[in-house]
This record gives structure tokens, sequence and C-alpha cells, in this order.
């Protein structure tokens, strides 16, 4: 026994960090109580024409509890999302469609599908659960100058994912993400992402996302601006009937 003990201390030396310790380096680290922030999405389709919304978000709890208006285009003003993760069951996801009058709720058997016509899954917008993946640690690289952990992320069957898996690539020196690449149910490319973060009052906070859906050929530039964290955002915000009312700030 203390033959094995020693062995995996050796092993534990000489690579580092396993995937999983390092998938919870990442997951443990400090993010605003609350944020706020003006967003552009811009969807390109494989011909280059492109359709840009702008909204405003609000969320808390590192974004276990987020509330979306879209301000712009014209026909999608008003339209508004509410997503509430919970850790015991299905997380709440609830789109108001004021052209219909309704609040459509979204099961999670529909988190694969596509955010507004963007390239982001519902799925894409959740955290994702630490304890329902399996993380394995890949040889480490450099990409864009940064020394980066590289981690092959895959879903447990209780993570309910429309992916097999992923590669995650992990700036060493913040734990940021830098880059990703996802894969669907039959185990080939489906979407490359790509993120941008700034520091802000002691914390990483993402400030632009570009996902490139490679079989449908059409790409996701999300760019965040007006960002505020830890601000005070009251927690009853987070309640269905605020999906019909665009706050003013």
């Amino acid at each position: 026994m203390k033959k094995l003990i020693f062995i995996a201390i050796t092993i534990s030396f000489l690579f580092g960090q396993t995937g999983f310790e390092i998938a919870k380096m990442v997951d443990e680290k400090p993010s605003p109580v609350d944020m706020s922030n003006k967003t552009s999405m811009i969807l390109t389709n494989k011909k280059g024409k492109t359709r840009t919304n702008a909204m405003m978000s609000k969320s808390m709890d590192g974004n276990k509890k987020q509330i979306i208006w879209f301000l712009e285009p014209k026909d999608d003003k008003g339209v508004a999302f509410l997503k509430i993760e919970h850790d015991d069951k299905d997380d709440e996801m609830r789109m108001w469609l004021p052209a219909f009058k309704k609040v459509r709720r979204i099961s999670s058997k529909k988190k694969g599908d596509s955010f507004m016509g963007s390239d982001l899954s519902y799925e894409d917008m959740s955290s994702r659960d630490l304890l329902n993946n399996v993380y394995n640690r890949l040889e480490d690289e450099t990409v864009n100058g940064k020394d980066c952990y590289v981690l092959e992320i895959i879903p447990k069957k209780e993570a309910k994912s429309s992916y097999t898996k992923h590669i995650s690539w992990i700036e060493k020196s913040t734990l940021n993400g830098v880059k990703e690449e996802s894969f669907d149910k039959r185990g080939e490319l489906k979407k490359k992402k790509e993120f941008e973060f700034l520091d802000m009052k002691g914390y990483h906070v993402m400030k632009r996302v570009f996902v490139d859906d490679v079989q449908k050929k059409h790409s996701t530039e999300v760019i965040f601006s007006d960002i505020e964290v830890d601000s005070g955002i009251n927690e009853k915000l987070f309640q269905e009937k605020n999906l019909k009312r665009i706050p003013r700030k």
C-alpha cells in the first residue's frame, strides 16, 4: 500500500495538477456578486450577411441568475429571457414574447437549441457543473503567446448535454478560458469559441465571445460594454413578471 501511495505522489509531482484539479481552480475563481452590461450580438451567415441585436443584461451568483432584455432591432424589441440555475433540479428558462403576449418555458430537453437564432445554445449560456463532467488533462500548449492548460471535458449522463466533449484552452496565469472546441453527438467538431476578458475590481470579466458554427458556416460575436459589477442588484429582479418591463438602466 505504501508503495502505491508513493507512486501516486510521484506521478502527481511529475505531471502537476490533474484535469479535475485545474477545472476546480477555474470553478473557484472569484466572481462578482452581481453584474450588469449592455450587449451587442452580431450574427453572420455563410454569405457574409450580418444582423445585430442590442441587449441589456443583469445577472447574479456567477451568472446563475440572469435576465436579458432585447432593445434592437425593432422586431425583437421587448423580447426577454430569464434563466435561474439550480443544483438539485433542472434549470428554469423562460422567454417573454411580446408579439404573442406569452411567456414560453424552455425545457431542459431544448437546451441544445439556438438562443435567438445565434450560434449560442441555451446550454452554452449556462454554467458547467463541475461534478457533471470528466476532465482529462492533455498536453499544454501556447495560444497567441499565452501558456495554456488544455483540458478534454466529457459531460456525464446527468449533465444532459447536447455535446459529447469539449477541448478547452485555459491560460495558466489567469485561469481564463482562451478558446474552446465543442463536439456534437456524432463526435464531430460543431463549434469553435474564443474568449476575451478584462480586469475589473479584482475580477476577470468577459468582454467578448466569438462562436463559429463550423457545420452551419455561421458565426456569432458577442461584445459586452458599460459593464458594472457589485452594484447591488436586487435578487427580486429575477422573476417572470420583470421580463415584461425593460429597465431604464
